[in-house]
């Protein structure tokens, strides 16, 4: 029994999944110098991006059109899914009361043909 090692469950450093992986450094100059002059190429790579965008004032005045030609757009959506559901619905509803109507007539002849067979079980 000496030999058992059972687990501390109360160990508190367990508490936070990556408190020992965290760095507490400070970054030095040359890094932040560095991750700083990253982030103004990737900021005038996309001013320069949006520069290149042809007719930006009229795709600003034409925001709220697009807006409600995408909602009109989506309630069709809507409309034709829920037609197409119903649709599927009917099918599969039909093939499900058709396999239940044979399943009665095959029981109701399997019941008559036990009737007019009488077996004596000894």
């Amino acid at each position: 029994m000496a030999d058992l090692k059972i687990p501390n469950l109360n160990n508190n450093s367990n508490n936070f999944l990556f408190k020992k992986k965290l760095s507490l450094r400070r970054k030095s100059k040359s890094k932040l110098i560095k991750e700083s002059f990253f982030m103004f190429s990737f900021g005038i790579l996309i001013i320069y991006l949006n520069y290149l965008i042809p007719n930006k004032i009229s795709i600003f005045n034409n925001l709220l059109n697009n807006f409600s030609k995408l909602k009109a757009n989506i309630l069709e959506l809507i409309s034709y899914s829920f037609q197409v559901c119903i649709a599927l619905f009917v099918v599969i509803s039909l093939i499900f009361a058709f396999i239940l109507i044979l399943g009665t007539f095959s029981r109701l002849i399997k019941v008559a043909k036990r009737k007019s067979r009488q077996y004596t079980f000894k």
